[in-house]
């Protein structure tokens, strides 16, 4: 079957039916529940902000329920052999490429994101299953520390019960990448998902009944100042891993202080694209529209300021314009959309509201600076759609060079030197990603140790690599995910001394 707008809407029509049926809950202990006290809400579809569903908004009982049923299970997953944990995440991997034509769609209505990124959402969040699967078997193996007279070794072990919480940008995908680590670390999971894209998360507690113990997976949907909040609180949860703003990871560190959680965080960015007199120039503007106005502009990792040198500024920028003002605006599942709905209307009256902010600091709007109200394809006027923009002659004192907009909305700076270029990318409270295009592979080397934030790409966009530490420093986060890293924020390291008799034992008293 072709994939055509009709057909994808048909299929997703399909997927979406039973979730219109009735409400969805909770997945908690090994079953799905409605839970008590909850509330109902509308779960919207940003491409006409009509509903998709019901969804059962979480209480705080519903969160000590899970919270419970995770700490009785924690103990037989920790001590099940690494090599069964194994067998049964890459199960849960099988699943999730079985159900991946369902996992794309649903997701794509939910979250706005078009199909043609989400099409491949399925087979990463497998790939994040499977090769934390394969390291299941060895996570708790430390090191052997030899003295003359003692041997000293580490262990790792599972801190226990976590609580995650993931947002709504590419909420299956970032699930699958904190959740896959954990389970393979031995430890059981408390899944707060984002109360705006709840869809995936349920799919993906389907999955979970299908294949983990009662309790090594809990689901609660519901909000931050609830249950998030109690997640965050509660005694039994040894850790939160966070995907979000960085102004919740603050309230969450705060909120988790009483009980002295570990917390890792992946937060905001505002980062730079350095783009040089002597890069590949085609190749260069490839990454920067890539890297800014994929997945709408709603990543973290989006490189949402250029830094131009000037040399090349005022043709960049005229190549730049004419790619952005033919980005394919359109329904999420359109397969020649290349930015499609904002993923709800809140965020959305955020992102446009940085257009008069633009016009009063002074930035020329390049490329559009406008919400679309009268749409001229298969898409309805009532979505929440977004001319791609560009600012240009900006500063990086503007509010638009300095906060997370979270949207497809470009701002370009020009620099002289590369001291210059250093500084802007700097100038900022966050540092979680950069991208360096330069031909000169010492100032490449120099930009590497200069720029401050957690991953730098150098002639590249943002490639994944999964044994790679991820993470930010500054206001983007704490902690870093990806192989060995992973393993460092759900185990506790063990130290044990073992004597060989022969070193002398002090005495007192005799």
């Amino acid at each position: 079957m072709s994939d055509t707008l009709q057909t994808n809407l048909e299929r997703a029509t399909g997927y979406l039916e039973r979730f219109k049926a009735s409400p969805i809950g909770h997945f908690i202990n090994g079953q799905f529940t409605l839970g008590q006290d909850g509330t109902a809400y509308d779960n919207m579809t940003p491409t006409d902000n009509t509903s998709l569903g019901r969804v059962i908004a979480g209480s705080v009982s519903d969160v000590d329920a899970a919270c419970e049923a995770a700490e009785s299970a924690a103990e037989a997953w920790a001590d099940m052999p690494g090599a069964q944990r194994r067998a049964l995440l890459h199960k849960f991997a099988d699943e999730l490429e079985r159900r991946a034509d369902e996992i794309a769609l649903v997701e794509s209505m939910d979250c706005g994101q078009p199909i043609r990124f989400m099409k491949q959402a399925a087979v990463r969040g497998a790939a994040n299953f499977r090769f934390f699967a394969d390291k299941a078997a060895e996570a708790q193996n430390g090191l052997a520390l030899h003295q003359a007279e003692h041997t000293n070794y580490t262990i790792r072990e599972p801190i226990g019960p976590v609580g995650i919480i993931t947002p709504w940008n590419t909420p299956f995908m970032l699930s699958t990448w904190k959740i896959a680590p954990a389970l393979a670390a031995g430890c059981t999971v408390v899944h707060k998902p984002a109360e705006l894209t709840p869809l995936s998360a349920y799919i993906l507690a389907e999955i979970a009944e299908k294949v983990l113990p009662a309790g090594v997976w809990n689901m609660v949907n519901g909000f931050g100042e609830s249950v998030g909040k109690r997640l965050t609180e509660h005694p039994a949860i040894k850790a939160v891993a966070l995907v979000g703003e960085s102004a919740t990871g603050s309230h969450i560190m705060r909120q988790g202080a009483a009980t002295l959680k570990r917390m890792h965080f992946e937060l905001g960015g505002k980062n730079p694209v350095i783009v040089f007199d002597d890069a590949d120039f085609d190749r260069a503007l490839d990454a920067v529209v890539f890297m800014l106005y994929s997945l709408n502009g709603q990543r973290c990792t989006s490189s949402s300021r250029l830094l131009i040198q000037n040399g090349i500024k005022e043709k960049f920028i005229a190549a730049l314009e004419a790619r952005v003002a033919n980005l394919r605006v359109g329904h999420s599942l359109d397969p020649n959309t290349e930015v499609g709905p904002l993923v709800a209307t809140e965020h959305f009256n955020k992102v446009i509201s940085y257009f008069d902010i633009a016009k009063e600091d002074g930035a020329k709007t390049a490329v559009g600076g406008y919400r679309i109200t009268e749409p001229t394809g298969e898409y309805s006027a009532d979505g929440n759609y977004v001319c791609p923009t560009l600012f240009t002659e900006a500063s990086n004192s503007m509010r638009i060079a300095q906060e997370e907009i979270f949207g497809p909305v470009l701002t370009a700076i020009g620099f002289e030197t590369e001291e210059e270029a250093i500084a802007i990318a700097n100038d900022t409270i966050y540092g979680l990603a950069g991208y360096i295009w330069t031909e000169n592979t010492g100032r490449a080397m120099r930009m590497g140790r200069k720029v401050k934030a957690g991953m730098l790409w150098v002639n590249s966009e943002n490639n994944r690599n999964l044994p790679s530490p991820f993470g930010g420093m500054k206001m983007s986060g704490i902690g870093r995910d990806g192989g060995d890293w992973s393993f460092d924020f759900y185990m506790e390291t063990k130290n044990v001394c073992v004597a060989h008799g022969t070193h002398r034992v002090p005495t007192l008293g005799k």
